[in-house]
């Protein structure tokens, strides 16, 4: 089983392909691991490969032509790639992209020791500088590869860790990644914490009695149930639209995720 993994910054991918290669002895192939490799095959060191690749993105081709060698090459092992574009490049995936609210991703880095270049005098800063490094990662890869990698149609599940700890991720992806391999009619799916929706407030009363019966009944679920919640995205919320009751009792039955449909408006 092959699984790419990319997210945004600050979500706690690589924490999760670290959980995937020490429970389920998935080997990981990250973009350093991989540029470590093509440094060796050119008997130069990295610092020497990196300094190469800031004036010639012909080495950012041979970065993604390694990774598509090694995917083709060890297709009988089980591999997590931690990277940006491996999505893309490997020839047979299970696609994920690990989403997170900006301000706890924000929070993340300011709490982790990532060495001066990551360095933040406030949440506000960091925020700020978060959404800019995005922003220009885009246009980077868009002017190079021509890709999108905030599209989320370009993989099979997309999972949030706002509200969520990194080994539940972990489990849930890899069963997510086996009910892929053994249904051809898999769909892409959105999962996100209850806790991330925004609720409407309206004077309808509501029907306390389905209300409680749902919560029963989702209680009993391992970690998502099956009616997928229409929501609108406004800045860094969702917003339901459809599903408010299957949303609320989802929320109060304590359910890790649920599908979210995000809908253009």
């Amino acid at each position: 089983m092959h699984i790419t993994i990319t997210g945004n910054l600050g979500s706690g991918k690589s924490t999760i392909c670290r959980l995937l290669s020490e429970k389920y002895s998935f080997e990981i192939y990250s973009t350093g691991k991989v540029q470590r490799e093509l440094a060796r095959q050119m008997n130069m060191t990295t610092l020497e490969l990196n300094q190469l690749m800031r004036s010639d993105q012909k080495y950012d081709k041979m970065i993604d032509d390694e990774t598509a060698r090694i995917s083709r090459e060890n297709k009988d092992k089980d591999i997590i790639f931690d990277s940006r574009l491996a999505w893309h490049f490997v020839e047979s995936s299970f696609k994920v992209f690990v989403s997170v609210s900006l301000e706890v991703a924000a929070e993340r880095v300011m709490n982790d020791k990532r060495g001066d270049e990551e360095k933040y005098t406030s949440l506000e800063e960091a925020i700020k500088l978060l959404a800019a490094r995005a922003a220009t990662e885009r246009v980077r890869y868009k002017e190079i590869y021509n890709l999108n990698y905030m599209d989320f149609s370009n993989y099979n599940l997309v999972i949030d860790s706002t509200y969520n700890l990194p080994d539940q991720i972990a489990e849930i992806i890899l069963n997510e990644a086996k009910e892929y391999e053994n249904n051809p009619s898999y769909r892409t799916k959105m999962l996100v914490s209850p806790k991330r929706l925004i609720y409407p407030e309206d004077n309808k009363e509501e029907d306390k009695r389905r209300l409680s019966k749902l919560i029963d009944e989702y209680k009993k679920l391992p970690y998502t149930i099956d009616t997928i919640i229409k929501v609108k995205k406004q800045e860094d919320d969702y917003i339901i639209l459809e599903g408010h009751d299957n949303a609320k009792a989802a929320l109060l039955a304590d359910v890790p995720y649920i599908p979210i449909d995000v809908i253009k408006i």
